[in-house]
């Protein structure tokens, strides 16, 4: 079998912005990036102006994009005023993750019932890069994008990645929230060794252990909220 392009996976995957896209859709993007990967942090004041200097456009297409970002409670608006990045919501959080967990475990359902051997084999040439990531720290950036990477292809096999797309749109609290985990001692092996199980519960065609597997992964960073919390206060909001 051919072995995997990784990086060709990366490239065409829909975490990477499609530069003949939109200027509204180009600003939406990097912005959504930069606030789930906390360069962002919440409370930062953004400024119009110094946001349509950065990315060279316009107004509107800043306007827009902060309004489509405020849809989904990353940033908080106030006219004639100023715009900030929102602290995390628990609430919306939970709600969010309801979803996630839902739609999920369906996939790997669905994926256990088949047998697709190309699939197997580009799930584990991500992990085998995960493997590489995680023991240097200043890689975390990229071992986050092939984590993002694992559930899209995953998705894509059933054809359903115009939900993966959906539900990623609506994951932002959530999405900040892994960003702040990933660095804590042994969350990344953590990963790694889940994400195995889950595909080698795929390759045995066993669609109960797939999904028990797939909710005790999701559910790990959700258990971790109150110590999250308590480590950065400033960070969150009920």
């Amino acid at each position: 079998m051919k072995p995997v392009d990784v990086t060709q996976l990366l490239q065409q995957s829909s975490l990477v912005s499609d530069r003949s896209r939109s200027a509204v859709d180009r600003v939406y993007d990097d912005l959504h990036r930069r606030i789930v990967d906390l360069e962002l942090p919440p409370d930062t004041t953004l400024t119009r102006g110094e946001l349509c200097s950065d990315y060279d456009v316009s107004l509107t297409p800043v306007r827009e994009a902060l309004l489509r970002l405020e849809q989904l409670g990353l940033v908080k608006i106030y006219p004639q005023s100023r715009t900030i990045v929102t602290r995390i919501e628990v609430s919306r959080l939970k709600q969010s993750h309801f979803l996630r967990e839902a739609l999920e475990c369906e996939v790997v359902r669905r994926l256990a019932l088949e047998h697709d051997a190309a699939l197997i084999t580009k799930l584990h040439a991500i992990i085998d890069l995960q493997e590489q990531c995680a023991a240097d720290p200043e890689q975390i950036a990229t071992f986050s994008k092939l984590d993002e990477l694992f559930h899209e292809i995953l998705f894509k096999a059933v054809d359903q990645l115009p939900l993966f797309t959906l539900s990623r749109s609506m994951l932002g609290h959530m999405a900040r929230v892994r960003r702040l985990d990933l660095p804590s001692e042994g969350k990344t092996r953590n990963v790694i060794e889940v994400h195995r199980h889950i595909v080698d519960s795929i390759a045995s065609g066993d669609p109960q252990q797939a999904m028990e597997v797939m909710r005790e992964h999701l559910q790990g960073t959700i258990a971790r909220i109150g110590t999250l919390r308590q480590a950065y206060p400033d960070f969150f909001t009920d």
